[in-house]
């Protein structure tokens, strides 16, 4: 545990909540993991919200307050304010072999705020197919506890084994387009820096599924429209800022994990550049940084092992605004990490080995901060001030 985070006991700590955590709190009191986490800036409080998930993935907040979470086997769950938890019908035969399955899970810009026309739930799951599976995209409408009008919208260009690398964060633009990490797969890392094949990059997409008419590999008669990065080994984290900055976290491999600034036709160098090793070896893999591509903004200490990714804009965590909160699986660890510009200016660790491997971080509608972990026995966490 870091020299900067002390836990108290719960029995140190019979004043109660103060309003802010109070007007954060459901209806039905969630079970309080740790009372207290100093930190730097604030204080937390660590609540398990509900549990039972089989290795849950993504969590996308309603605009009712309930939530939708995905289990890797292939189930999304519906979780109401108090904890209990239901799974949808009409969820695609997903391959679940290796770290393969349902995924990731973000809603429409539009979601609940119109008409209709834009209540849409968005998820990326790993399709079997000739050859292995395929990261694909998919839509449906929600409907009591039912996914109906179950739209596929897109499936990378390559069934391919082993089951791992699937990528699969998505992420909103400003302009209403969607973005869609798909790893490298792998098995053959190259794959990452042809530009005729989806493995090993960031797609941008229409909300449909088809492919803006300004993405920046267009002109190249050799690069598949759809793509908007590549030499990308594997996304698993990825946020929108309030800026309109794209920032994403990516595995590499034994260490090497990044943070990266996403920006449109940008070569992110995998494999020809890492500074992570070979897993059997432990022999460095490429460069530390060659012309044409593009460099990490920073490259974590050890393994993170990154997945999930947000951004805090919340009244009651004031001293973090636009601060990301990145989480961690292999190092169980939850990153604070302080951007000035487009550079890393600092960092802090709020949660070490607390919940075990973070596969999400998603901020709410309440400014309460969510999180997953990835168990087979996972749970649904929020952290509220302690105060």
């Amino acid at each position: 545990m870091p020299a900067n985070l002390r836990i108290l006991p719960a029995a140190l700590l019979l004043g109660g909540m103060a309003s802010a955590t109070q007007a954060l709190a459901a209806e039905t009191l969630p079970e309080s993991v740790v009372e207290r986490i100093e930190t730097e800036h604030h204080d937390l409080r660590l609540e398990r919200i509900a549990t039972g998930l089989e290795h849950p993935w993504a969590v996308a907040q309603l605009p009712d307050g309930r939530f939708l979470v995905s289990e890797r086997p292939g189930r999304l769950a519906l979780i109401d304010e108090a904890g209990e938890v239901r799974h949808l019908e009409g969820v695609p035969d997903v391959n679940s072999h290796g770290q393969g399955g349902l995924l990731d899970v973000v809603l429409h810009p539009g979601f609940g705020t119109g008409d209709g026309d834009h209540d849409w739930v968005y998820f990326t799951w790993s399709q079997a197919g000739s050859g292995g599976t395929a990261t694909a995209l998919s839509r449906a409408r929600l409907e009591d506890e039912t996914l109906t009008d179950v739209e596929e919208l897109f499936v990378q260009d390559r069934f391919s084994g082993p089951g791992r690398h699937y990528g699969s964060r998505l992420a909103w633009l400003p302009d209403g387009t969607l973005l869609m990490s798909i790893g490298d797969r792998g098995s053959e890392p190259p794959r990452a820096q042809d530009a005729g094949d989806h493995a090993g990059s960031v797609l941008r997409l229409t909300e449909t599924g088809g492919v803006p008419d300004d993405n920046p590999f267009l002109e190249d008669d050799d690069a598949l429209d759809a793509l908007y990065t590549l030499g990308n080994r594997n996304i698993q984290g990825m946020i929108v800022n309030q800026r309109g900055a794209v920032w994403a976290t990516e595995h590499g491999p034994r260490g090497g994990d990044e943070l990266n600034l996403i920006e449109a036709g940008e070569n992110y160098g995998w494999p020809e550049v890492s500074q992570g090793r070979d897993y059997a070896t432990g022999e460095p893999i490429g460069a530390d940084s060659l012309p044409g591509m593009r460099d990490p903004v920073h490259v974590f200490d050890g393994t993170l092992a990154p997945s999930g990714l947000a951004e805090v804009a919340s009244e009651h965590f004031p001293e973090w605004e636009g601060n990301l909160l990145a989480g961690g699986l292999r190092s169980e660890r939850l990153k604070r990490l302080i951007l000035d510009d487009d550079a890393l200016a600092g960092s802090e660790t709020l949660l070490d080995g607390e919940i075990g491997r973070i596969r999400d971080v998603r901020q709410g509608h309440d400014g309460a901060l969510y999180l997953l972990d990835d168990d087979e026995h996972g749970s649904l966490y929020r952290l509220v001030p302690a105060d």
